[in-house]
């Protein structure tokens, strides 16, 4: 078994053959992946060594100590988040080894191609299609054929593969007729589209899909199955949302509470009270993080990571609307309207005015908030369930 000595002396065997002084970034972590180093928690030959998820910390506190670079997990967050889990639990052998080590060292970027214009907070019914042509006589081989459109894709104009999830079988229910892909965003037929958002940035985009041929060797899961493999993606991106590691007062209630030491003279009682009660339940929110991480340490995500992301969205609107209440006519301010396409989401780094317009989309991305809370109700409270009338009905007989 894998402990943290070990991982310190070969932590300690890397930065000696590549130290970080001398060594390319790029192939520092092609090395460090190599090692094992890059999520301990993976398999051998996979960027890891079948270790303890809680002893990456070990790995990332000596690397940083030494000035190794890291990987840039804010621009690649949904290759690392959503992506490698997926391809980890249902990839084959030859995918996990073709995708996940440049996914990691972020040489390509991924995106999700899941919400469409007709099929946000359900999902499921989704109406992207794909049709399959040239399949050999045992049912495999061949390509698949995808017409539809995609929306509110972040990271679509950087990244080089998708994971999709699109309707081969419109004639059953919409939960059994999905079957989830990888997509190749280099490939003719792909079209994205920037949409500018009320920052005045495009960090979303649209993406038009007009006959889009995917081989089936790029197939994640059996046909008909895409559903269950999304749901792998789906929990894994709500901790990756709302469940990132912080120290205590880190975040945007650290930003808060300097704006309130920095600035006296705009005090108030109420304002004073309603920070501490935002602190207060920012602090509750980061401990039950961590606990929601132990609990990972020992398997897949569970429905929890969605009470995890509904806290985060709350609190990053409410504290956000406090400190531009607290900062008054200060809070207005905004530095740049351009229209440009950021790499990431900057929730500290930029001015009040950027925080408070932004959070707005807390709550409707990586599933809205109302859908988690029925996910809460129904699967970690245990309450019945609200009817369903399309249950068993073929997607194609659903009214639109």
């Amino acid at each position: 078994m894998t402990d943290a000595d070990d991982l310190r002396r070969r932590t300690a065997e890397l930065l000696a053959a590549r130290p970080p002084a001398t060594t390319g970034r790029l192939d520092f972590l092609r090395a460090r992946f190599d090692a094992g180093l890059a999520w301990v928690h993976f398999p051998e030959g996979l960027g890891g060594l079948d270790a303890p998820r809680s002893l990456q910390a070990v790995v990332d506190a000596e690397l940083a100590a030494a000035g190794a670079p890291d990987n840039d997990p804010g621009r690649i967050g949904i290759g690392l988040g959503m992506a490698a889990p997926t391809l980890l639990r249902f990839g084959t052998d030859e995918q996990k080894q073709r995708f996940l080590r440049p996914l990691w060292t972020g040489e390509e970027v991924w995106c999700q191609l899941f919400s469409e214009p007709g099929a946000g907070s359900d999902l499921a019914a989704l109406a992207t299609r794909a049709v399959r042509e040239g399949a050999g006589a045992d049912g495999t081989g061949g390509d698949w054929i995808v017409d539809g459109q995609k929306v509110w894709t972040s990271s679509a104009h950087q990244a080089r593969w998708a994971i999709l999830i699109a309707r081969t079988d419109p004639d059953v229910p919409k939960h059994r007729g999905i079957t989830y892909f990888v997509c190749d965003m280099t490939d003719p037929g792909v079209e994205v589209r920037p949409l500018r958002q009320i920052t005045g940035e495009a960090e979303f985009n649209e993406v038009f899909l007009t006959g889009v041929r995917i081989p089936d060797a790029h197939r994640l899961g059996a046909v008909g199955e895409g559903w269950k493999v999304a749901q792998t993606t789906l929990m894994n991106e709500r901790v990756a949302i709302g469940g990132s590691r912080i120290p205590r007062e880190g975040g945007m209630i650290g930003v808060a509470a300097a704006d309130w030491r920095a600035r006296p003279e705009l005090r108030t009682h109420d304002l004073h009270q309603r920070l501490l009660t935002l602190w207060v339940e920012a602090e509750a929110a980061r401990l039950t993080g961590e606990r929601l991480r132990q609990q990972l340490s020992q398997g897949q995500p569970g429905p929890e990571g969605s009470g995890m992301k509904l806290a985060f969205a709350r609190l990053a609107q409410e504290i956000s609307g406090w400190e531009v209440e607290f900062l008054a006519e200060d809070g207005l301010t905004y530095d740049d309207w351009t229209m440009r396409r950021p790499d990431g989401v900057d929730f500290t780094g930029r001015e009040a005015g950027y925080r408070y317009l932004r959070a707005k989309g807390n709550s409707i991305e990586g599933g809205t908030s109302e859908v988690l809370l029925n996910i809460v109700a129904e699967r970690v409270l245990g309450l019945p369930p609200e009817p369903r009338t399309d249950k068993d009905v073929a997607w194609k007989d659903l009214p639109r």
